[in-house]
């Protein structure tokens, strides 16, 4: 029954995936073929109903298009630009500075928006003409912008973690957004490392740009932009308001700033909105179809099976999480970030929590190796979108990616045997 099961559902899963249909519609079909052949039809059609809208029932979903919508806004109301600036202003001693501004600038703009899409996008569209003016590879640009993006959902405030919380069953959001900050500072500083490296062999300068505006004025200027991460973690540690709550907190704050920028308008705010109703809702029934597959998955005995598999390789946690983050690193290859935590959270935690390990570090271990994923093809969605944005081709920015990825690999590994690096910031909190 299981090992059917199995080939069933992840055998319609990948013919799916490969032929090119949607990863939800691929989830559904499959979920929906081992479900007709495990339940009868009747039955199953009822349990279906049930088990998809129950999946996205859930008053801390409403958080992720509220931190979707937060990010849009940032991006097209001049947030961006000034934290560009900032970043600049901090690094423009280093040879290369424009690389280095461009990580940082992800970084910043990662902790605010929580997307590594918006990132790559927002960041690429603003920094690669002034990069190409100074005579940077576009390829070479366009790679620190697409590794770098990642930062954005470890940093928190984070959708990812927010939906890796709802998915193992209520981990703390706060604990899991403070452990995020030194491993995102730490994959962050593992790229601007390689990226120094061969700006250096490429002879790039530091900056000779004049500001015309005064230092101080630059940092002021910033303040409101950083105001968010301040404000939405601040609340939530405080007990002020939920994530979902902060989301709105976010969404609200940063339209403001929009409007008393005068980069935001109501027409803009309009297309935003919409923007935002497709991803949400293209989110929404990917959850939807992922709990249909769970609910299958676990009646099956298919993770029981998984982690007893794994389990009989070896008894040494360090030999077992490095079996899973093998794994997942390959798997991030074909699978989009939010399809992956659906579908291998509830077979990796059993395995985890059995010998000990925290569901915290877990879930920063998790979204961490899934975002390397997204800098791999053929599914890599920062990967697509910053060679879009920056007009190069997948072939142009490989050779600049591999080293990056090499160091993003090593960011994930000291994460992974280093639990300190996760649950410092929890601890001294008192949220683990």
């Amino acid at each position: 029954m299981v090992v059917q099961a199995t080939l069933m559902l992840f055998g319609v899963f990948f013919v799916m995936l490969f032929a090119g249909v949607p990863i939800s519609v691929g989830i559904g079909l499959a979920s929906i073929v081992t479900g007709l052949f495990s339940f009868p039809a009747d039955i199953f059609a009822l349990m279906a109903a049930q088990r998809s809208f129950s999946g996205i029932d859930s008053f801390s979903l409403l958080a992720l298009p509220f931190f979707t919508l937060g990010g849009n806004i940032m991006n097209k109301g001049g947030i961006a630009q000034r934290l560009v600036r900032l970043a600049r202003l901090v690094v423009g001693w280093i040879p290369g500075y424009l690389a280095a501004t461009n990580v940082l600038a992800n970084m910043f703009f990662g902790a605010i928006s929580g997307s590594s899409v918006a990132a790559t996008s927002a960041m690429g569209s603003i920094m690669n003409p002034l990069e190409k003016d100074e005579g940077y590879d576009p390829n070479y640009s366009a790679a620190v912008n697409i590794c770098s993006a990642p930062t954005g959902i470890i940093i928190p405030p984070s959708g990812p973690l927010i939906l890796y919380s709802i998915t193992a069953g209520g981990v703390s959001v706060a604990a899991l957004f403070m452990g995020g900050y030194l491993p995102g500072i730490l994959l962050g500083l593992c790229v601007l490392s390689v990226a120094m490296f061969i700006a250096h062999k490429k002879g790039y300068r530091a900056s000779t740009v004049k500001e015309d505006t005064p230092k101080i004025k630059i940092i002021i200027d910033a303040v409101p932009s950083l105001m968010a991460v301040i404000i939405v973690m601040a609340g939530i540690l405080l007990g002020w308001f939920t994530p979902t709550e902060a989301g709105v907190v976010c969404v609200l704050y940063c339209g403001a700033l929009g409007f008393i920028y005068k980069e935001l308008s109501l027409k803009n705010l309009y297309e935003l909105l919409a923007d935002t109703m497709m991803s949400t809702a293209t989110i929404l029934f990917l959850i939807s179809a992922s709990t249909i597959m769970s609910y299958i998955m676990t009646y099956a005995g298919i993770p029981g099976a998984i982690s007893n598999m794994i389990m009989g390789v070896s008894s040494n946690k360090y030999v077992l999480l490095l079996i899973m983050n093998v794994f997942l690193l390959v798997m991030g290859m074909f699978l989009d970030l939010t399809p992956a935590v659906l579908i291998f959270t509830p077979i990796f935690l059993p395995i985890v929590n059995s010998f000990g390990m925290s569901p915290v570090h877990f879930g920063i271990m998790l979204i961490l190796n899934l975002g390397i994923g997204s800098v791999t093809p053929p599914v890599g969605s920062c990967l697509f979108v910053g060679c879009g944005v920056g007009k190069v081709t997948i072939d142009g920015v490989t050779k600049y990616i591999v080293p990056m990825f090499v160091a993003m690999v090593v960011a994930l590994f000291l994460v992974t045997y280093i639990p300190g690096i996760c649950l410092l910031i929890p601890k001294l909190c008192g949220l683990v």
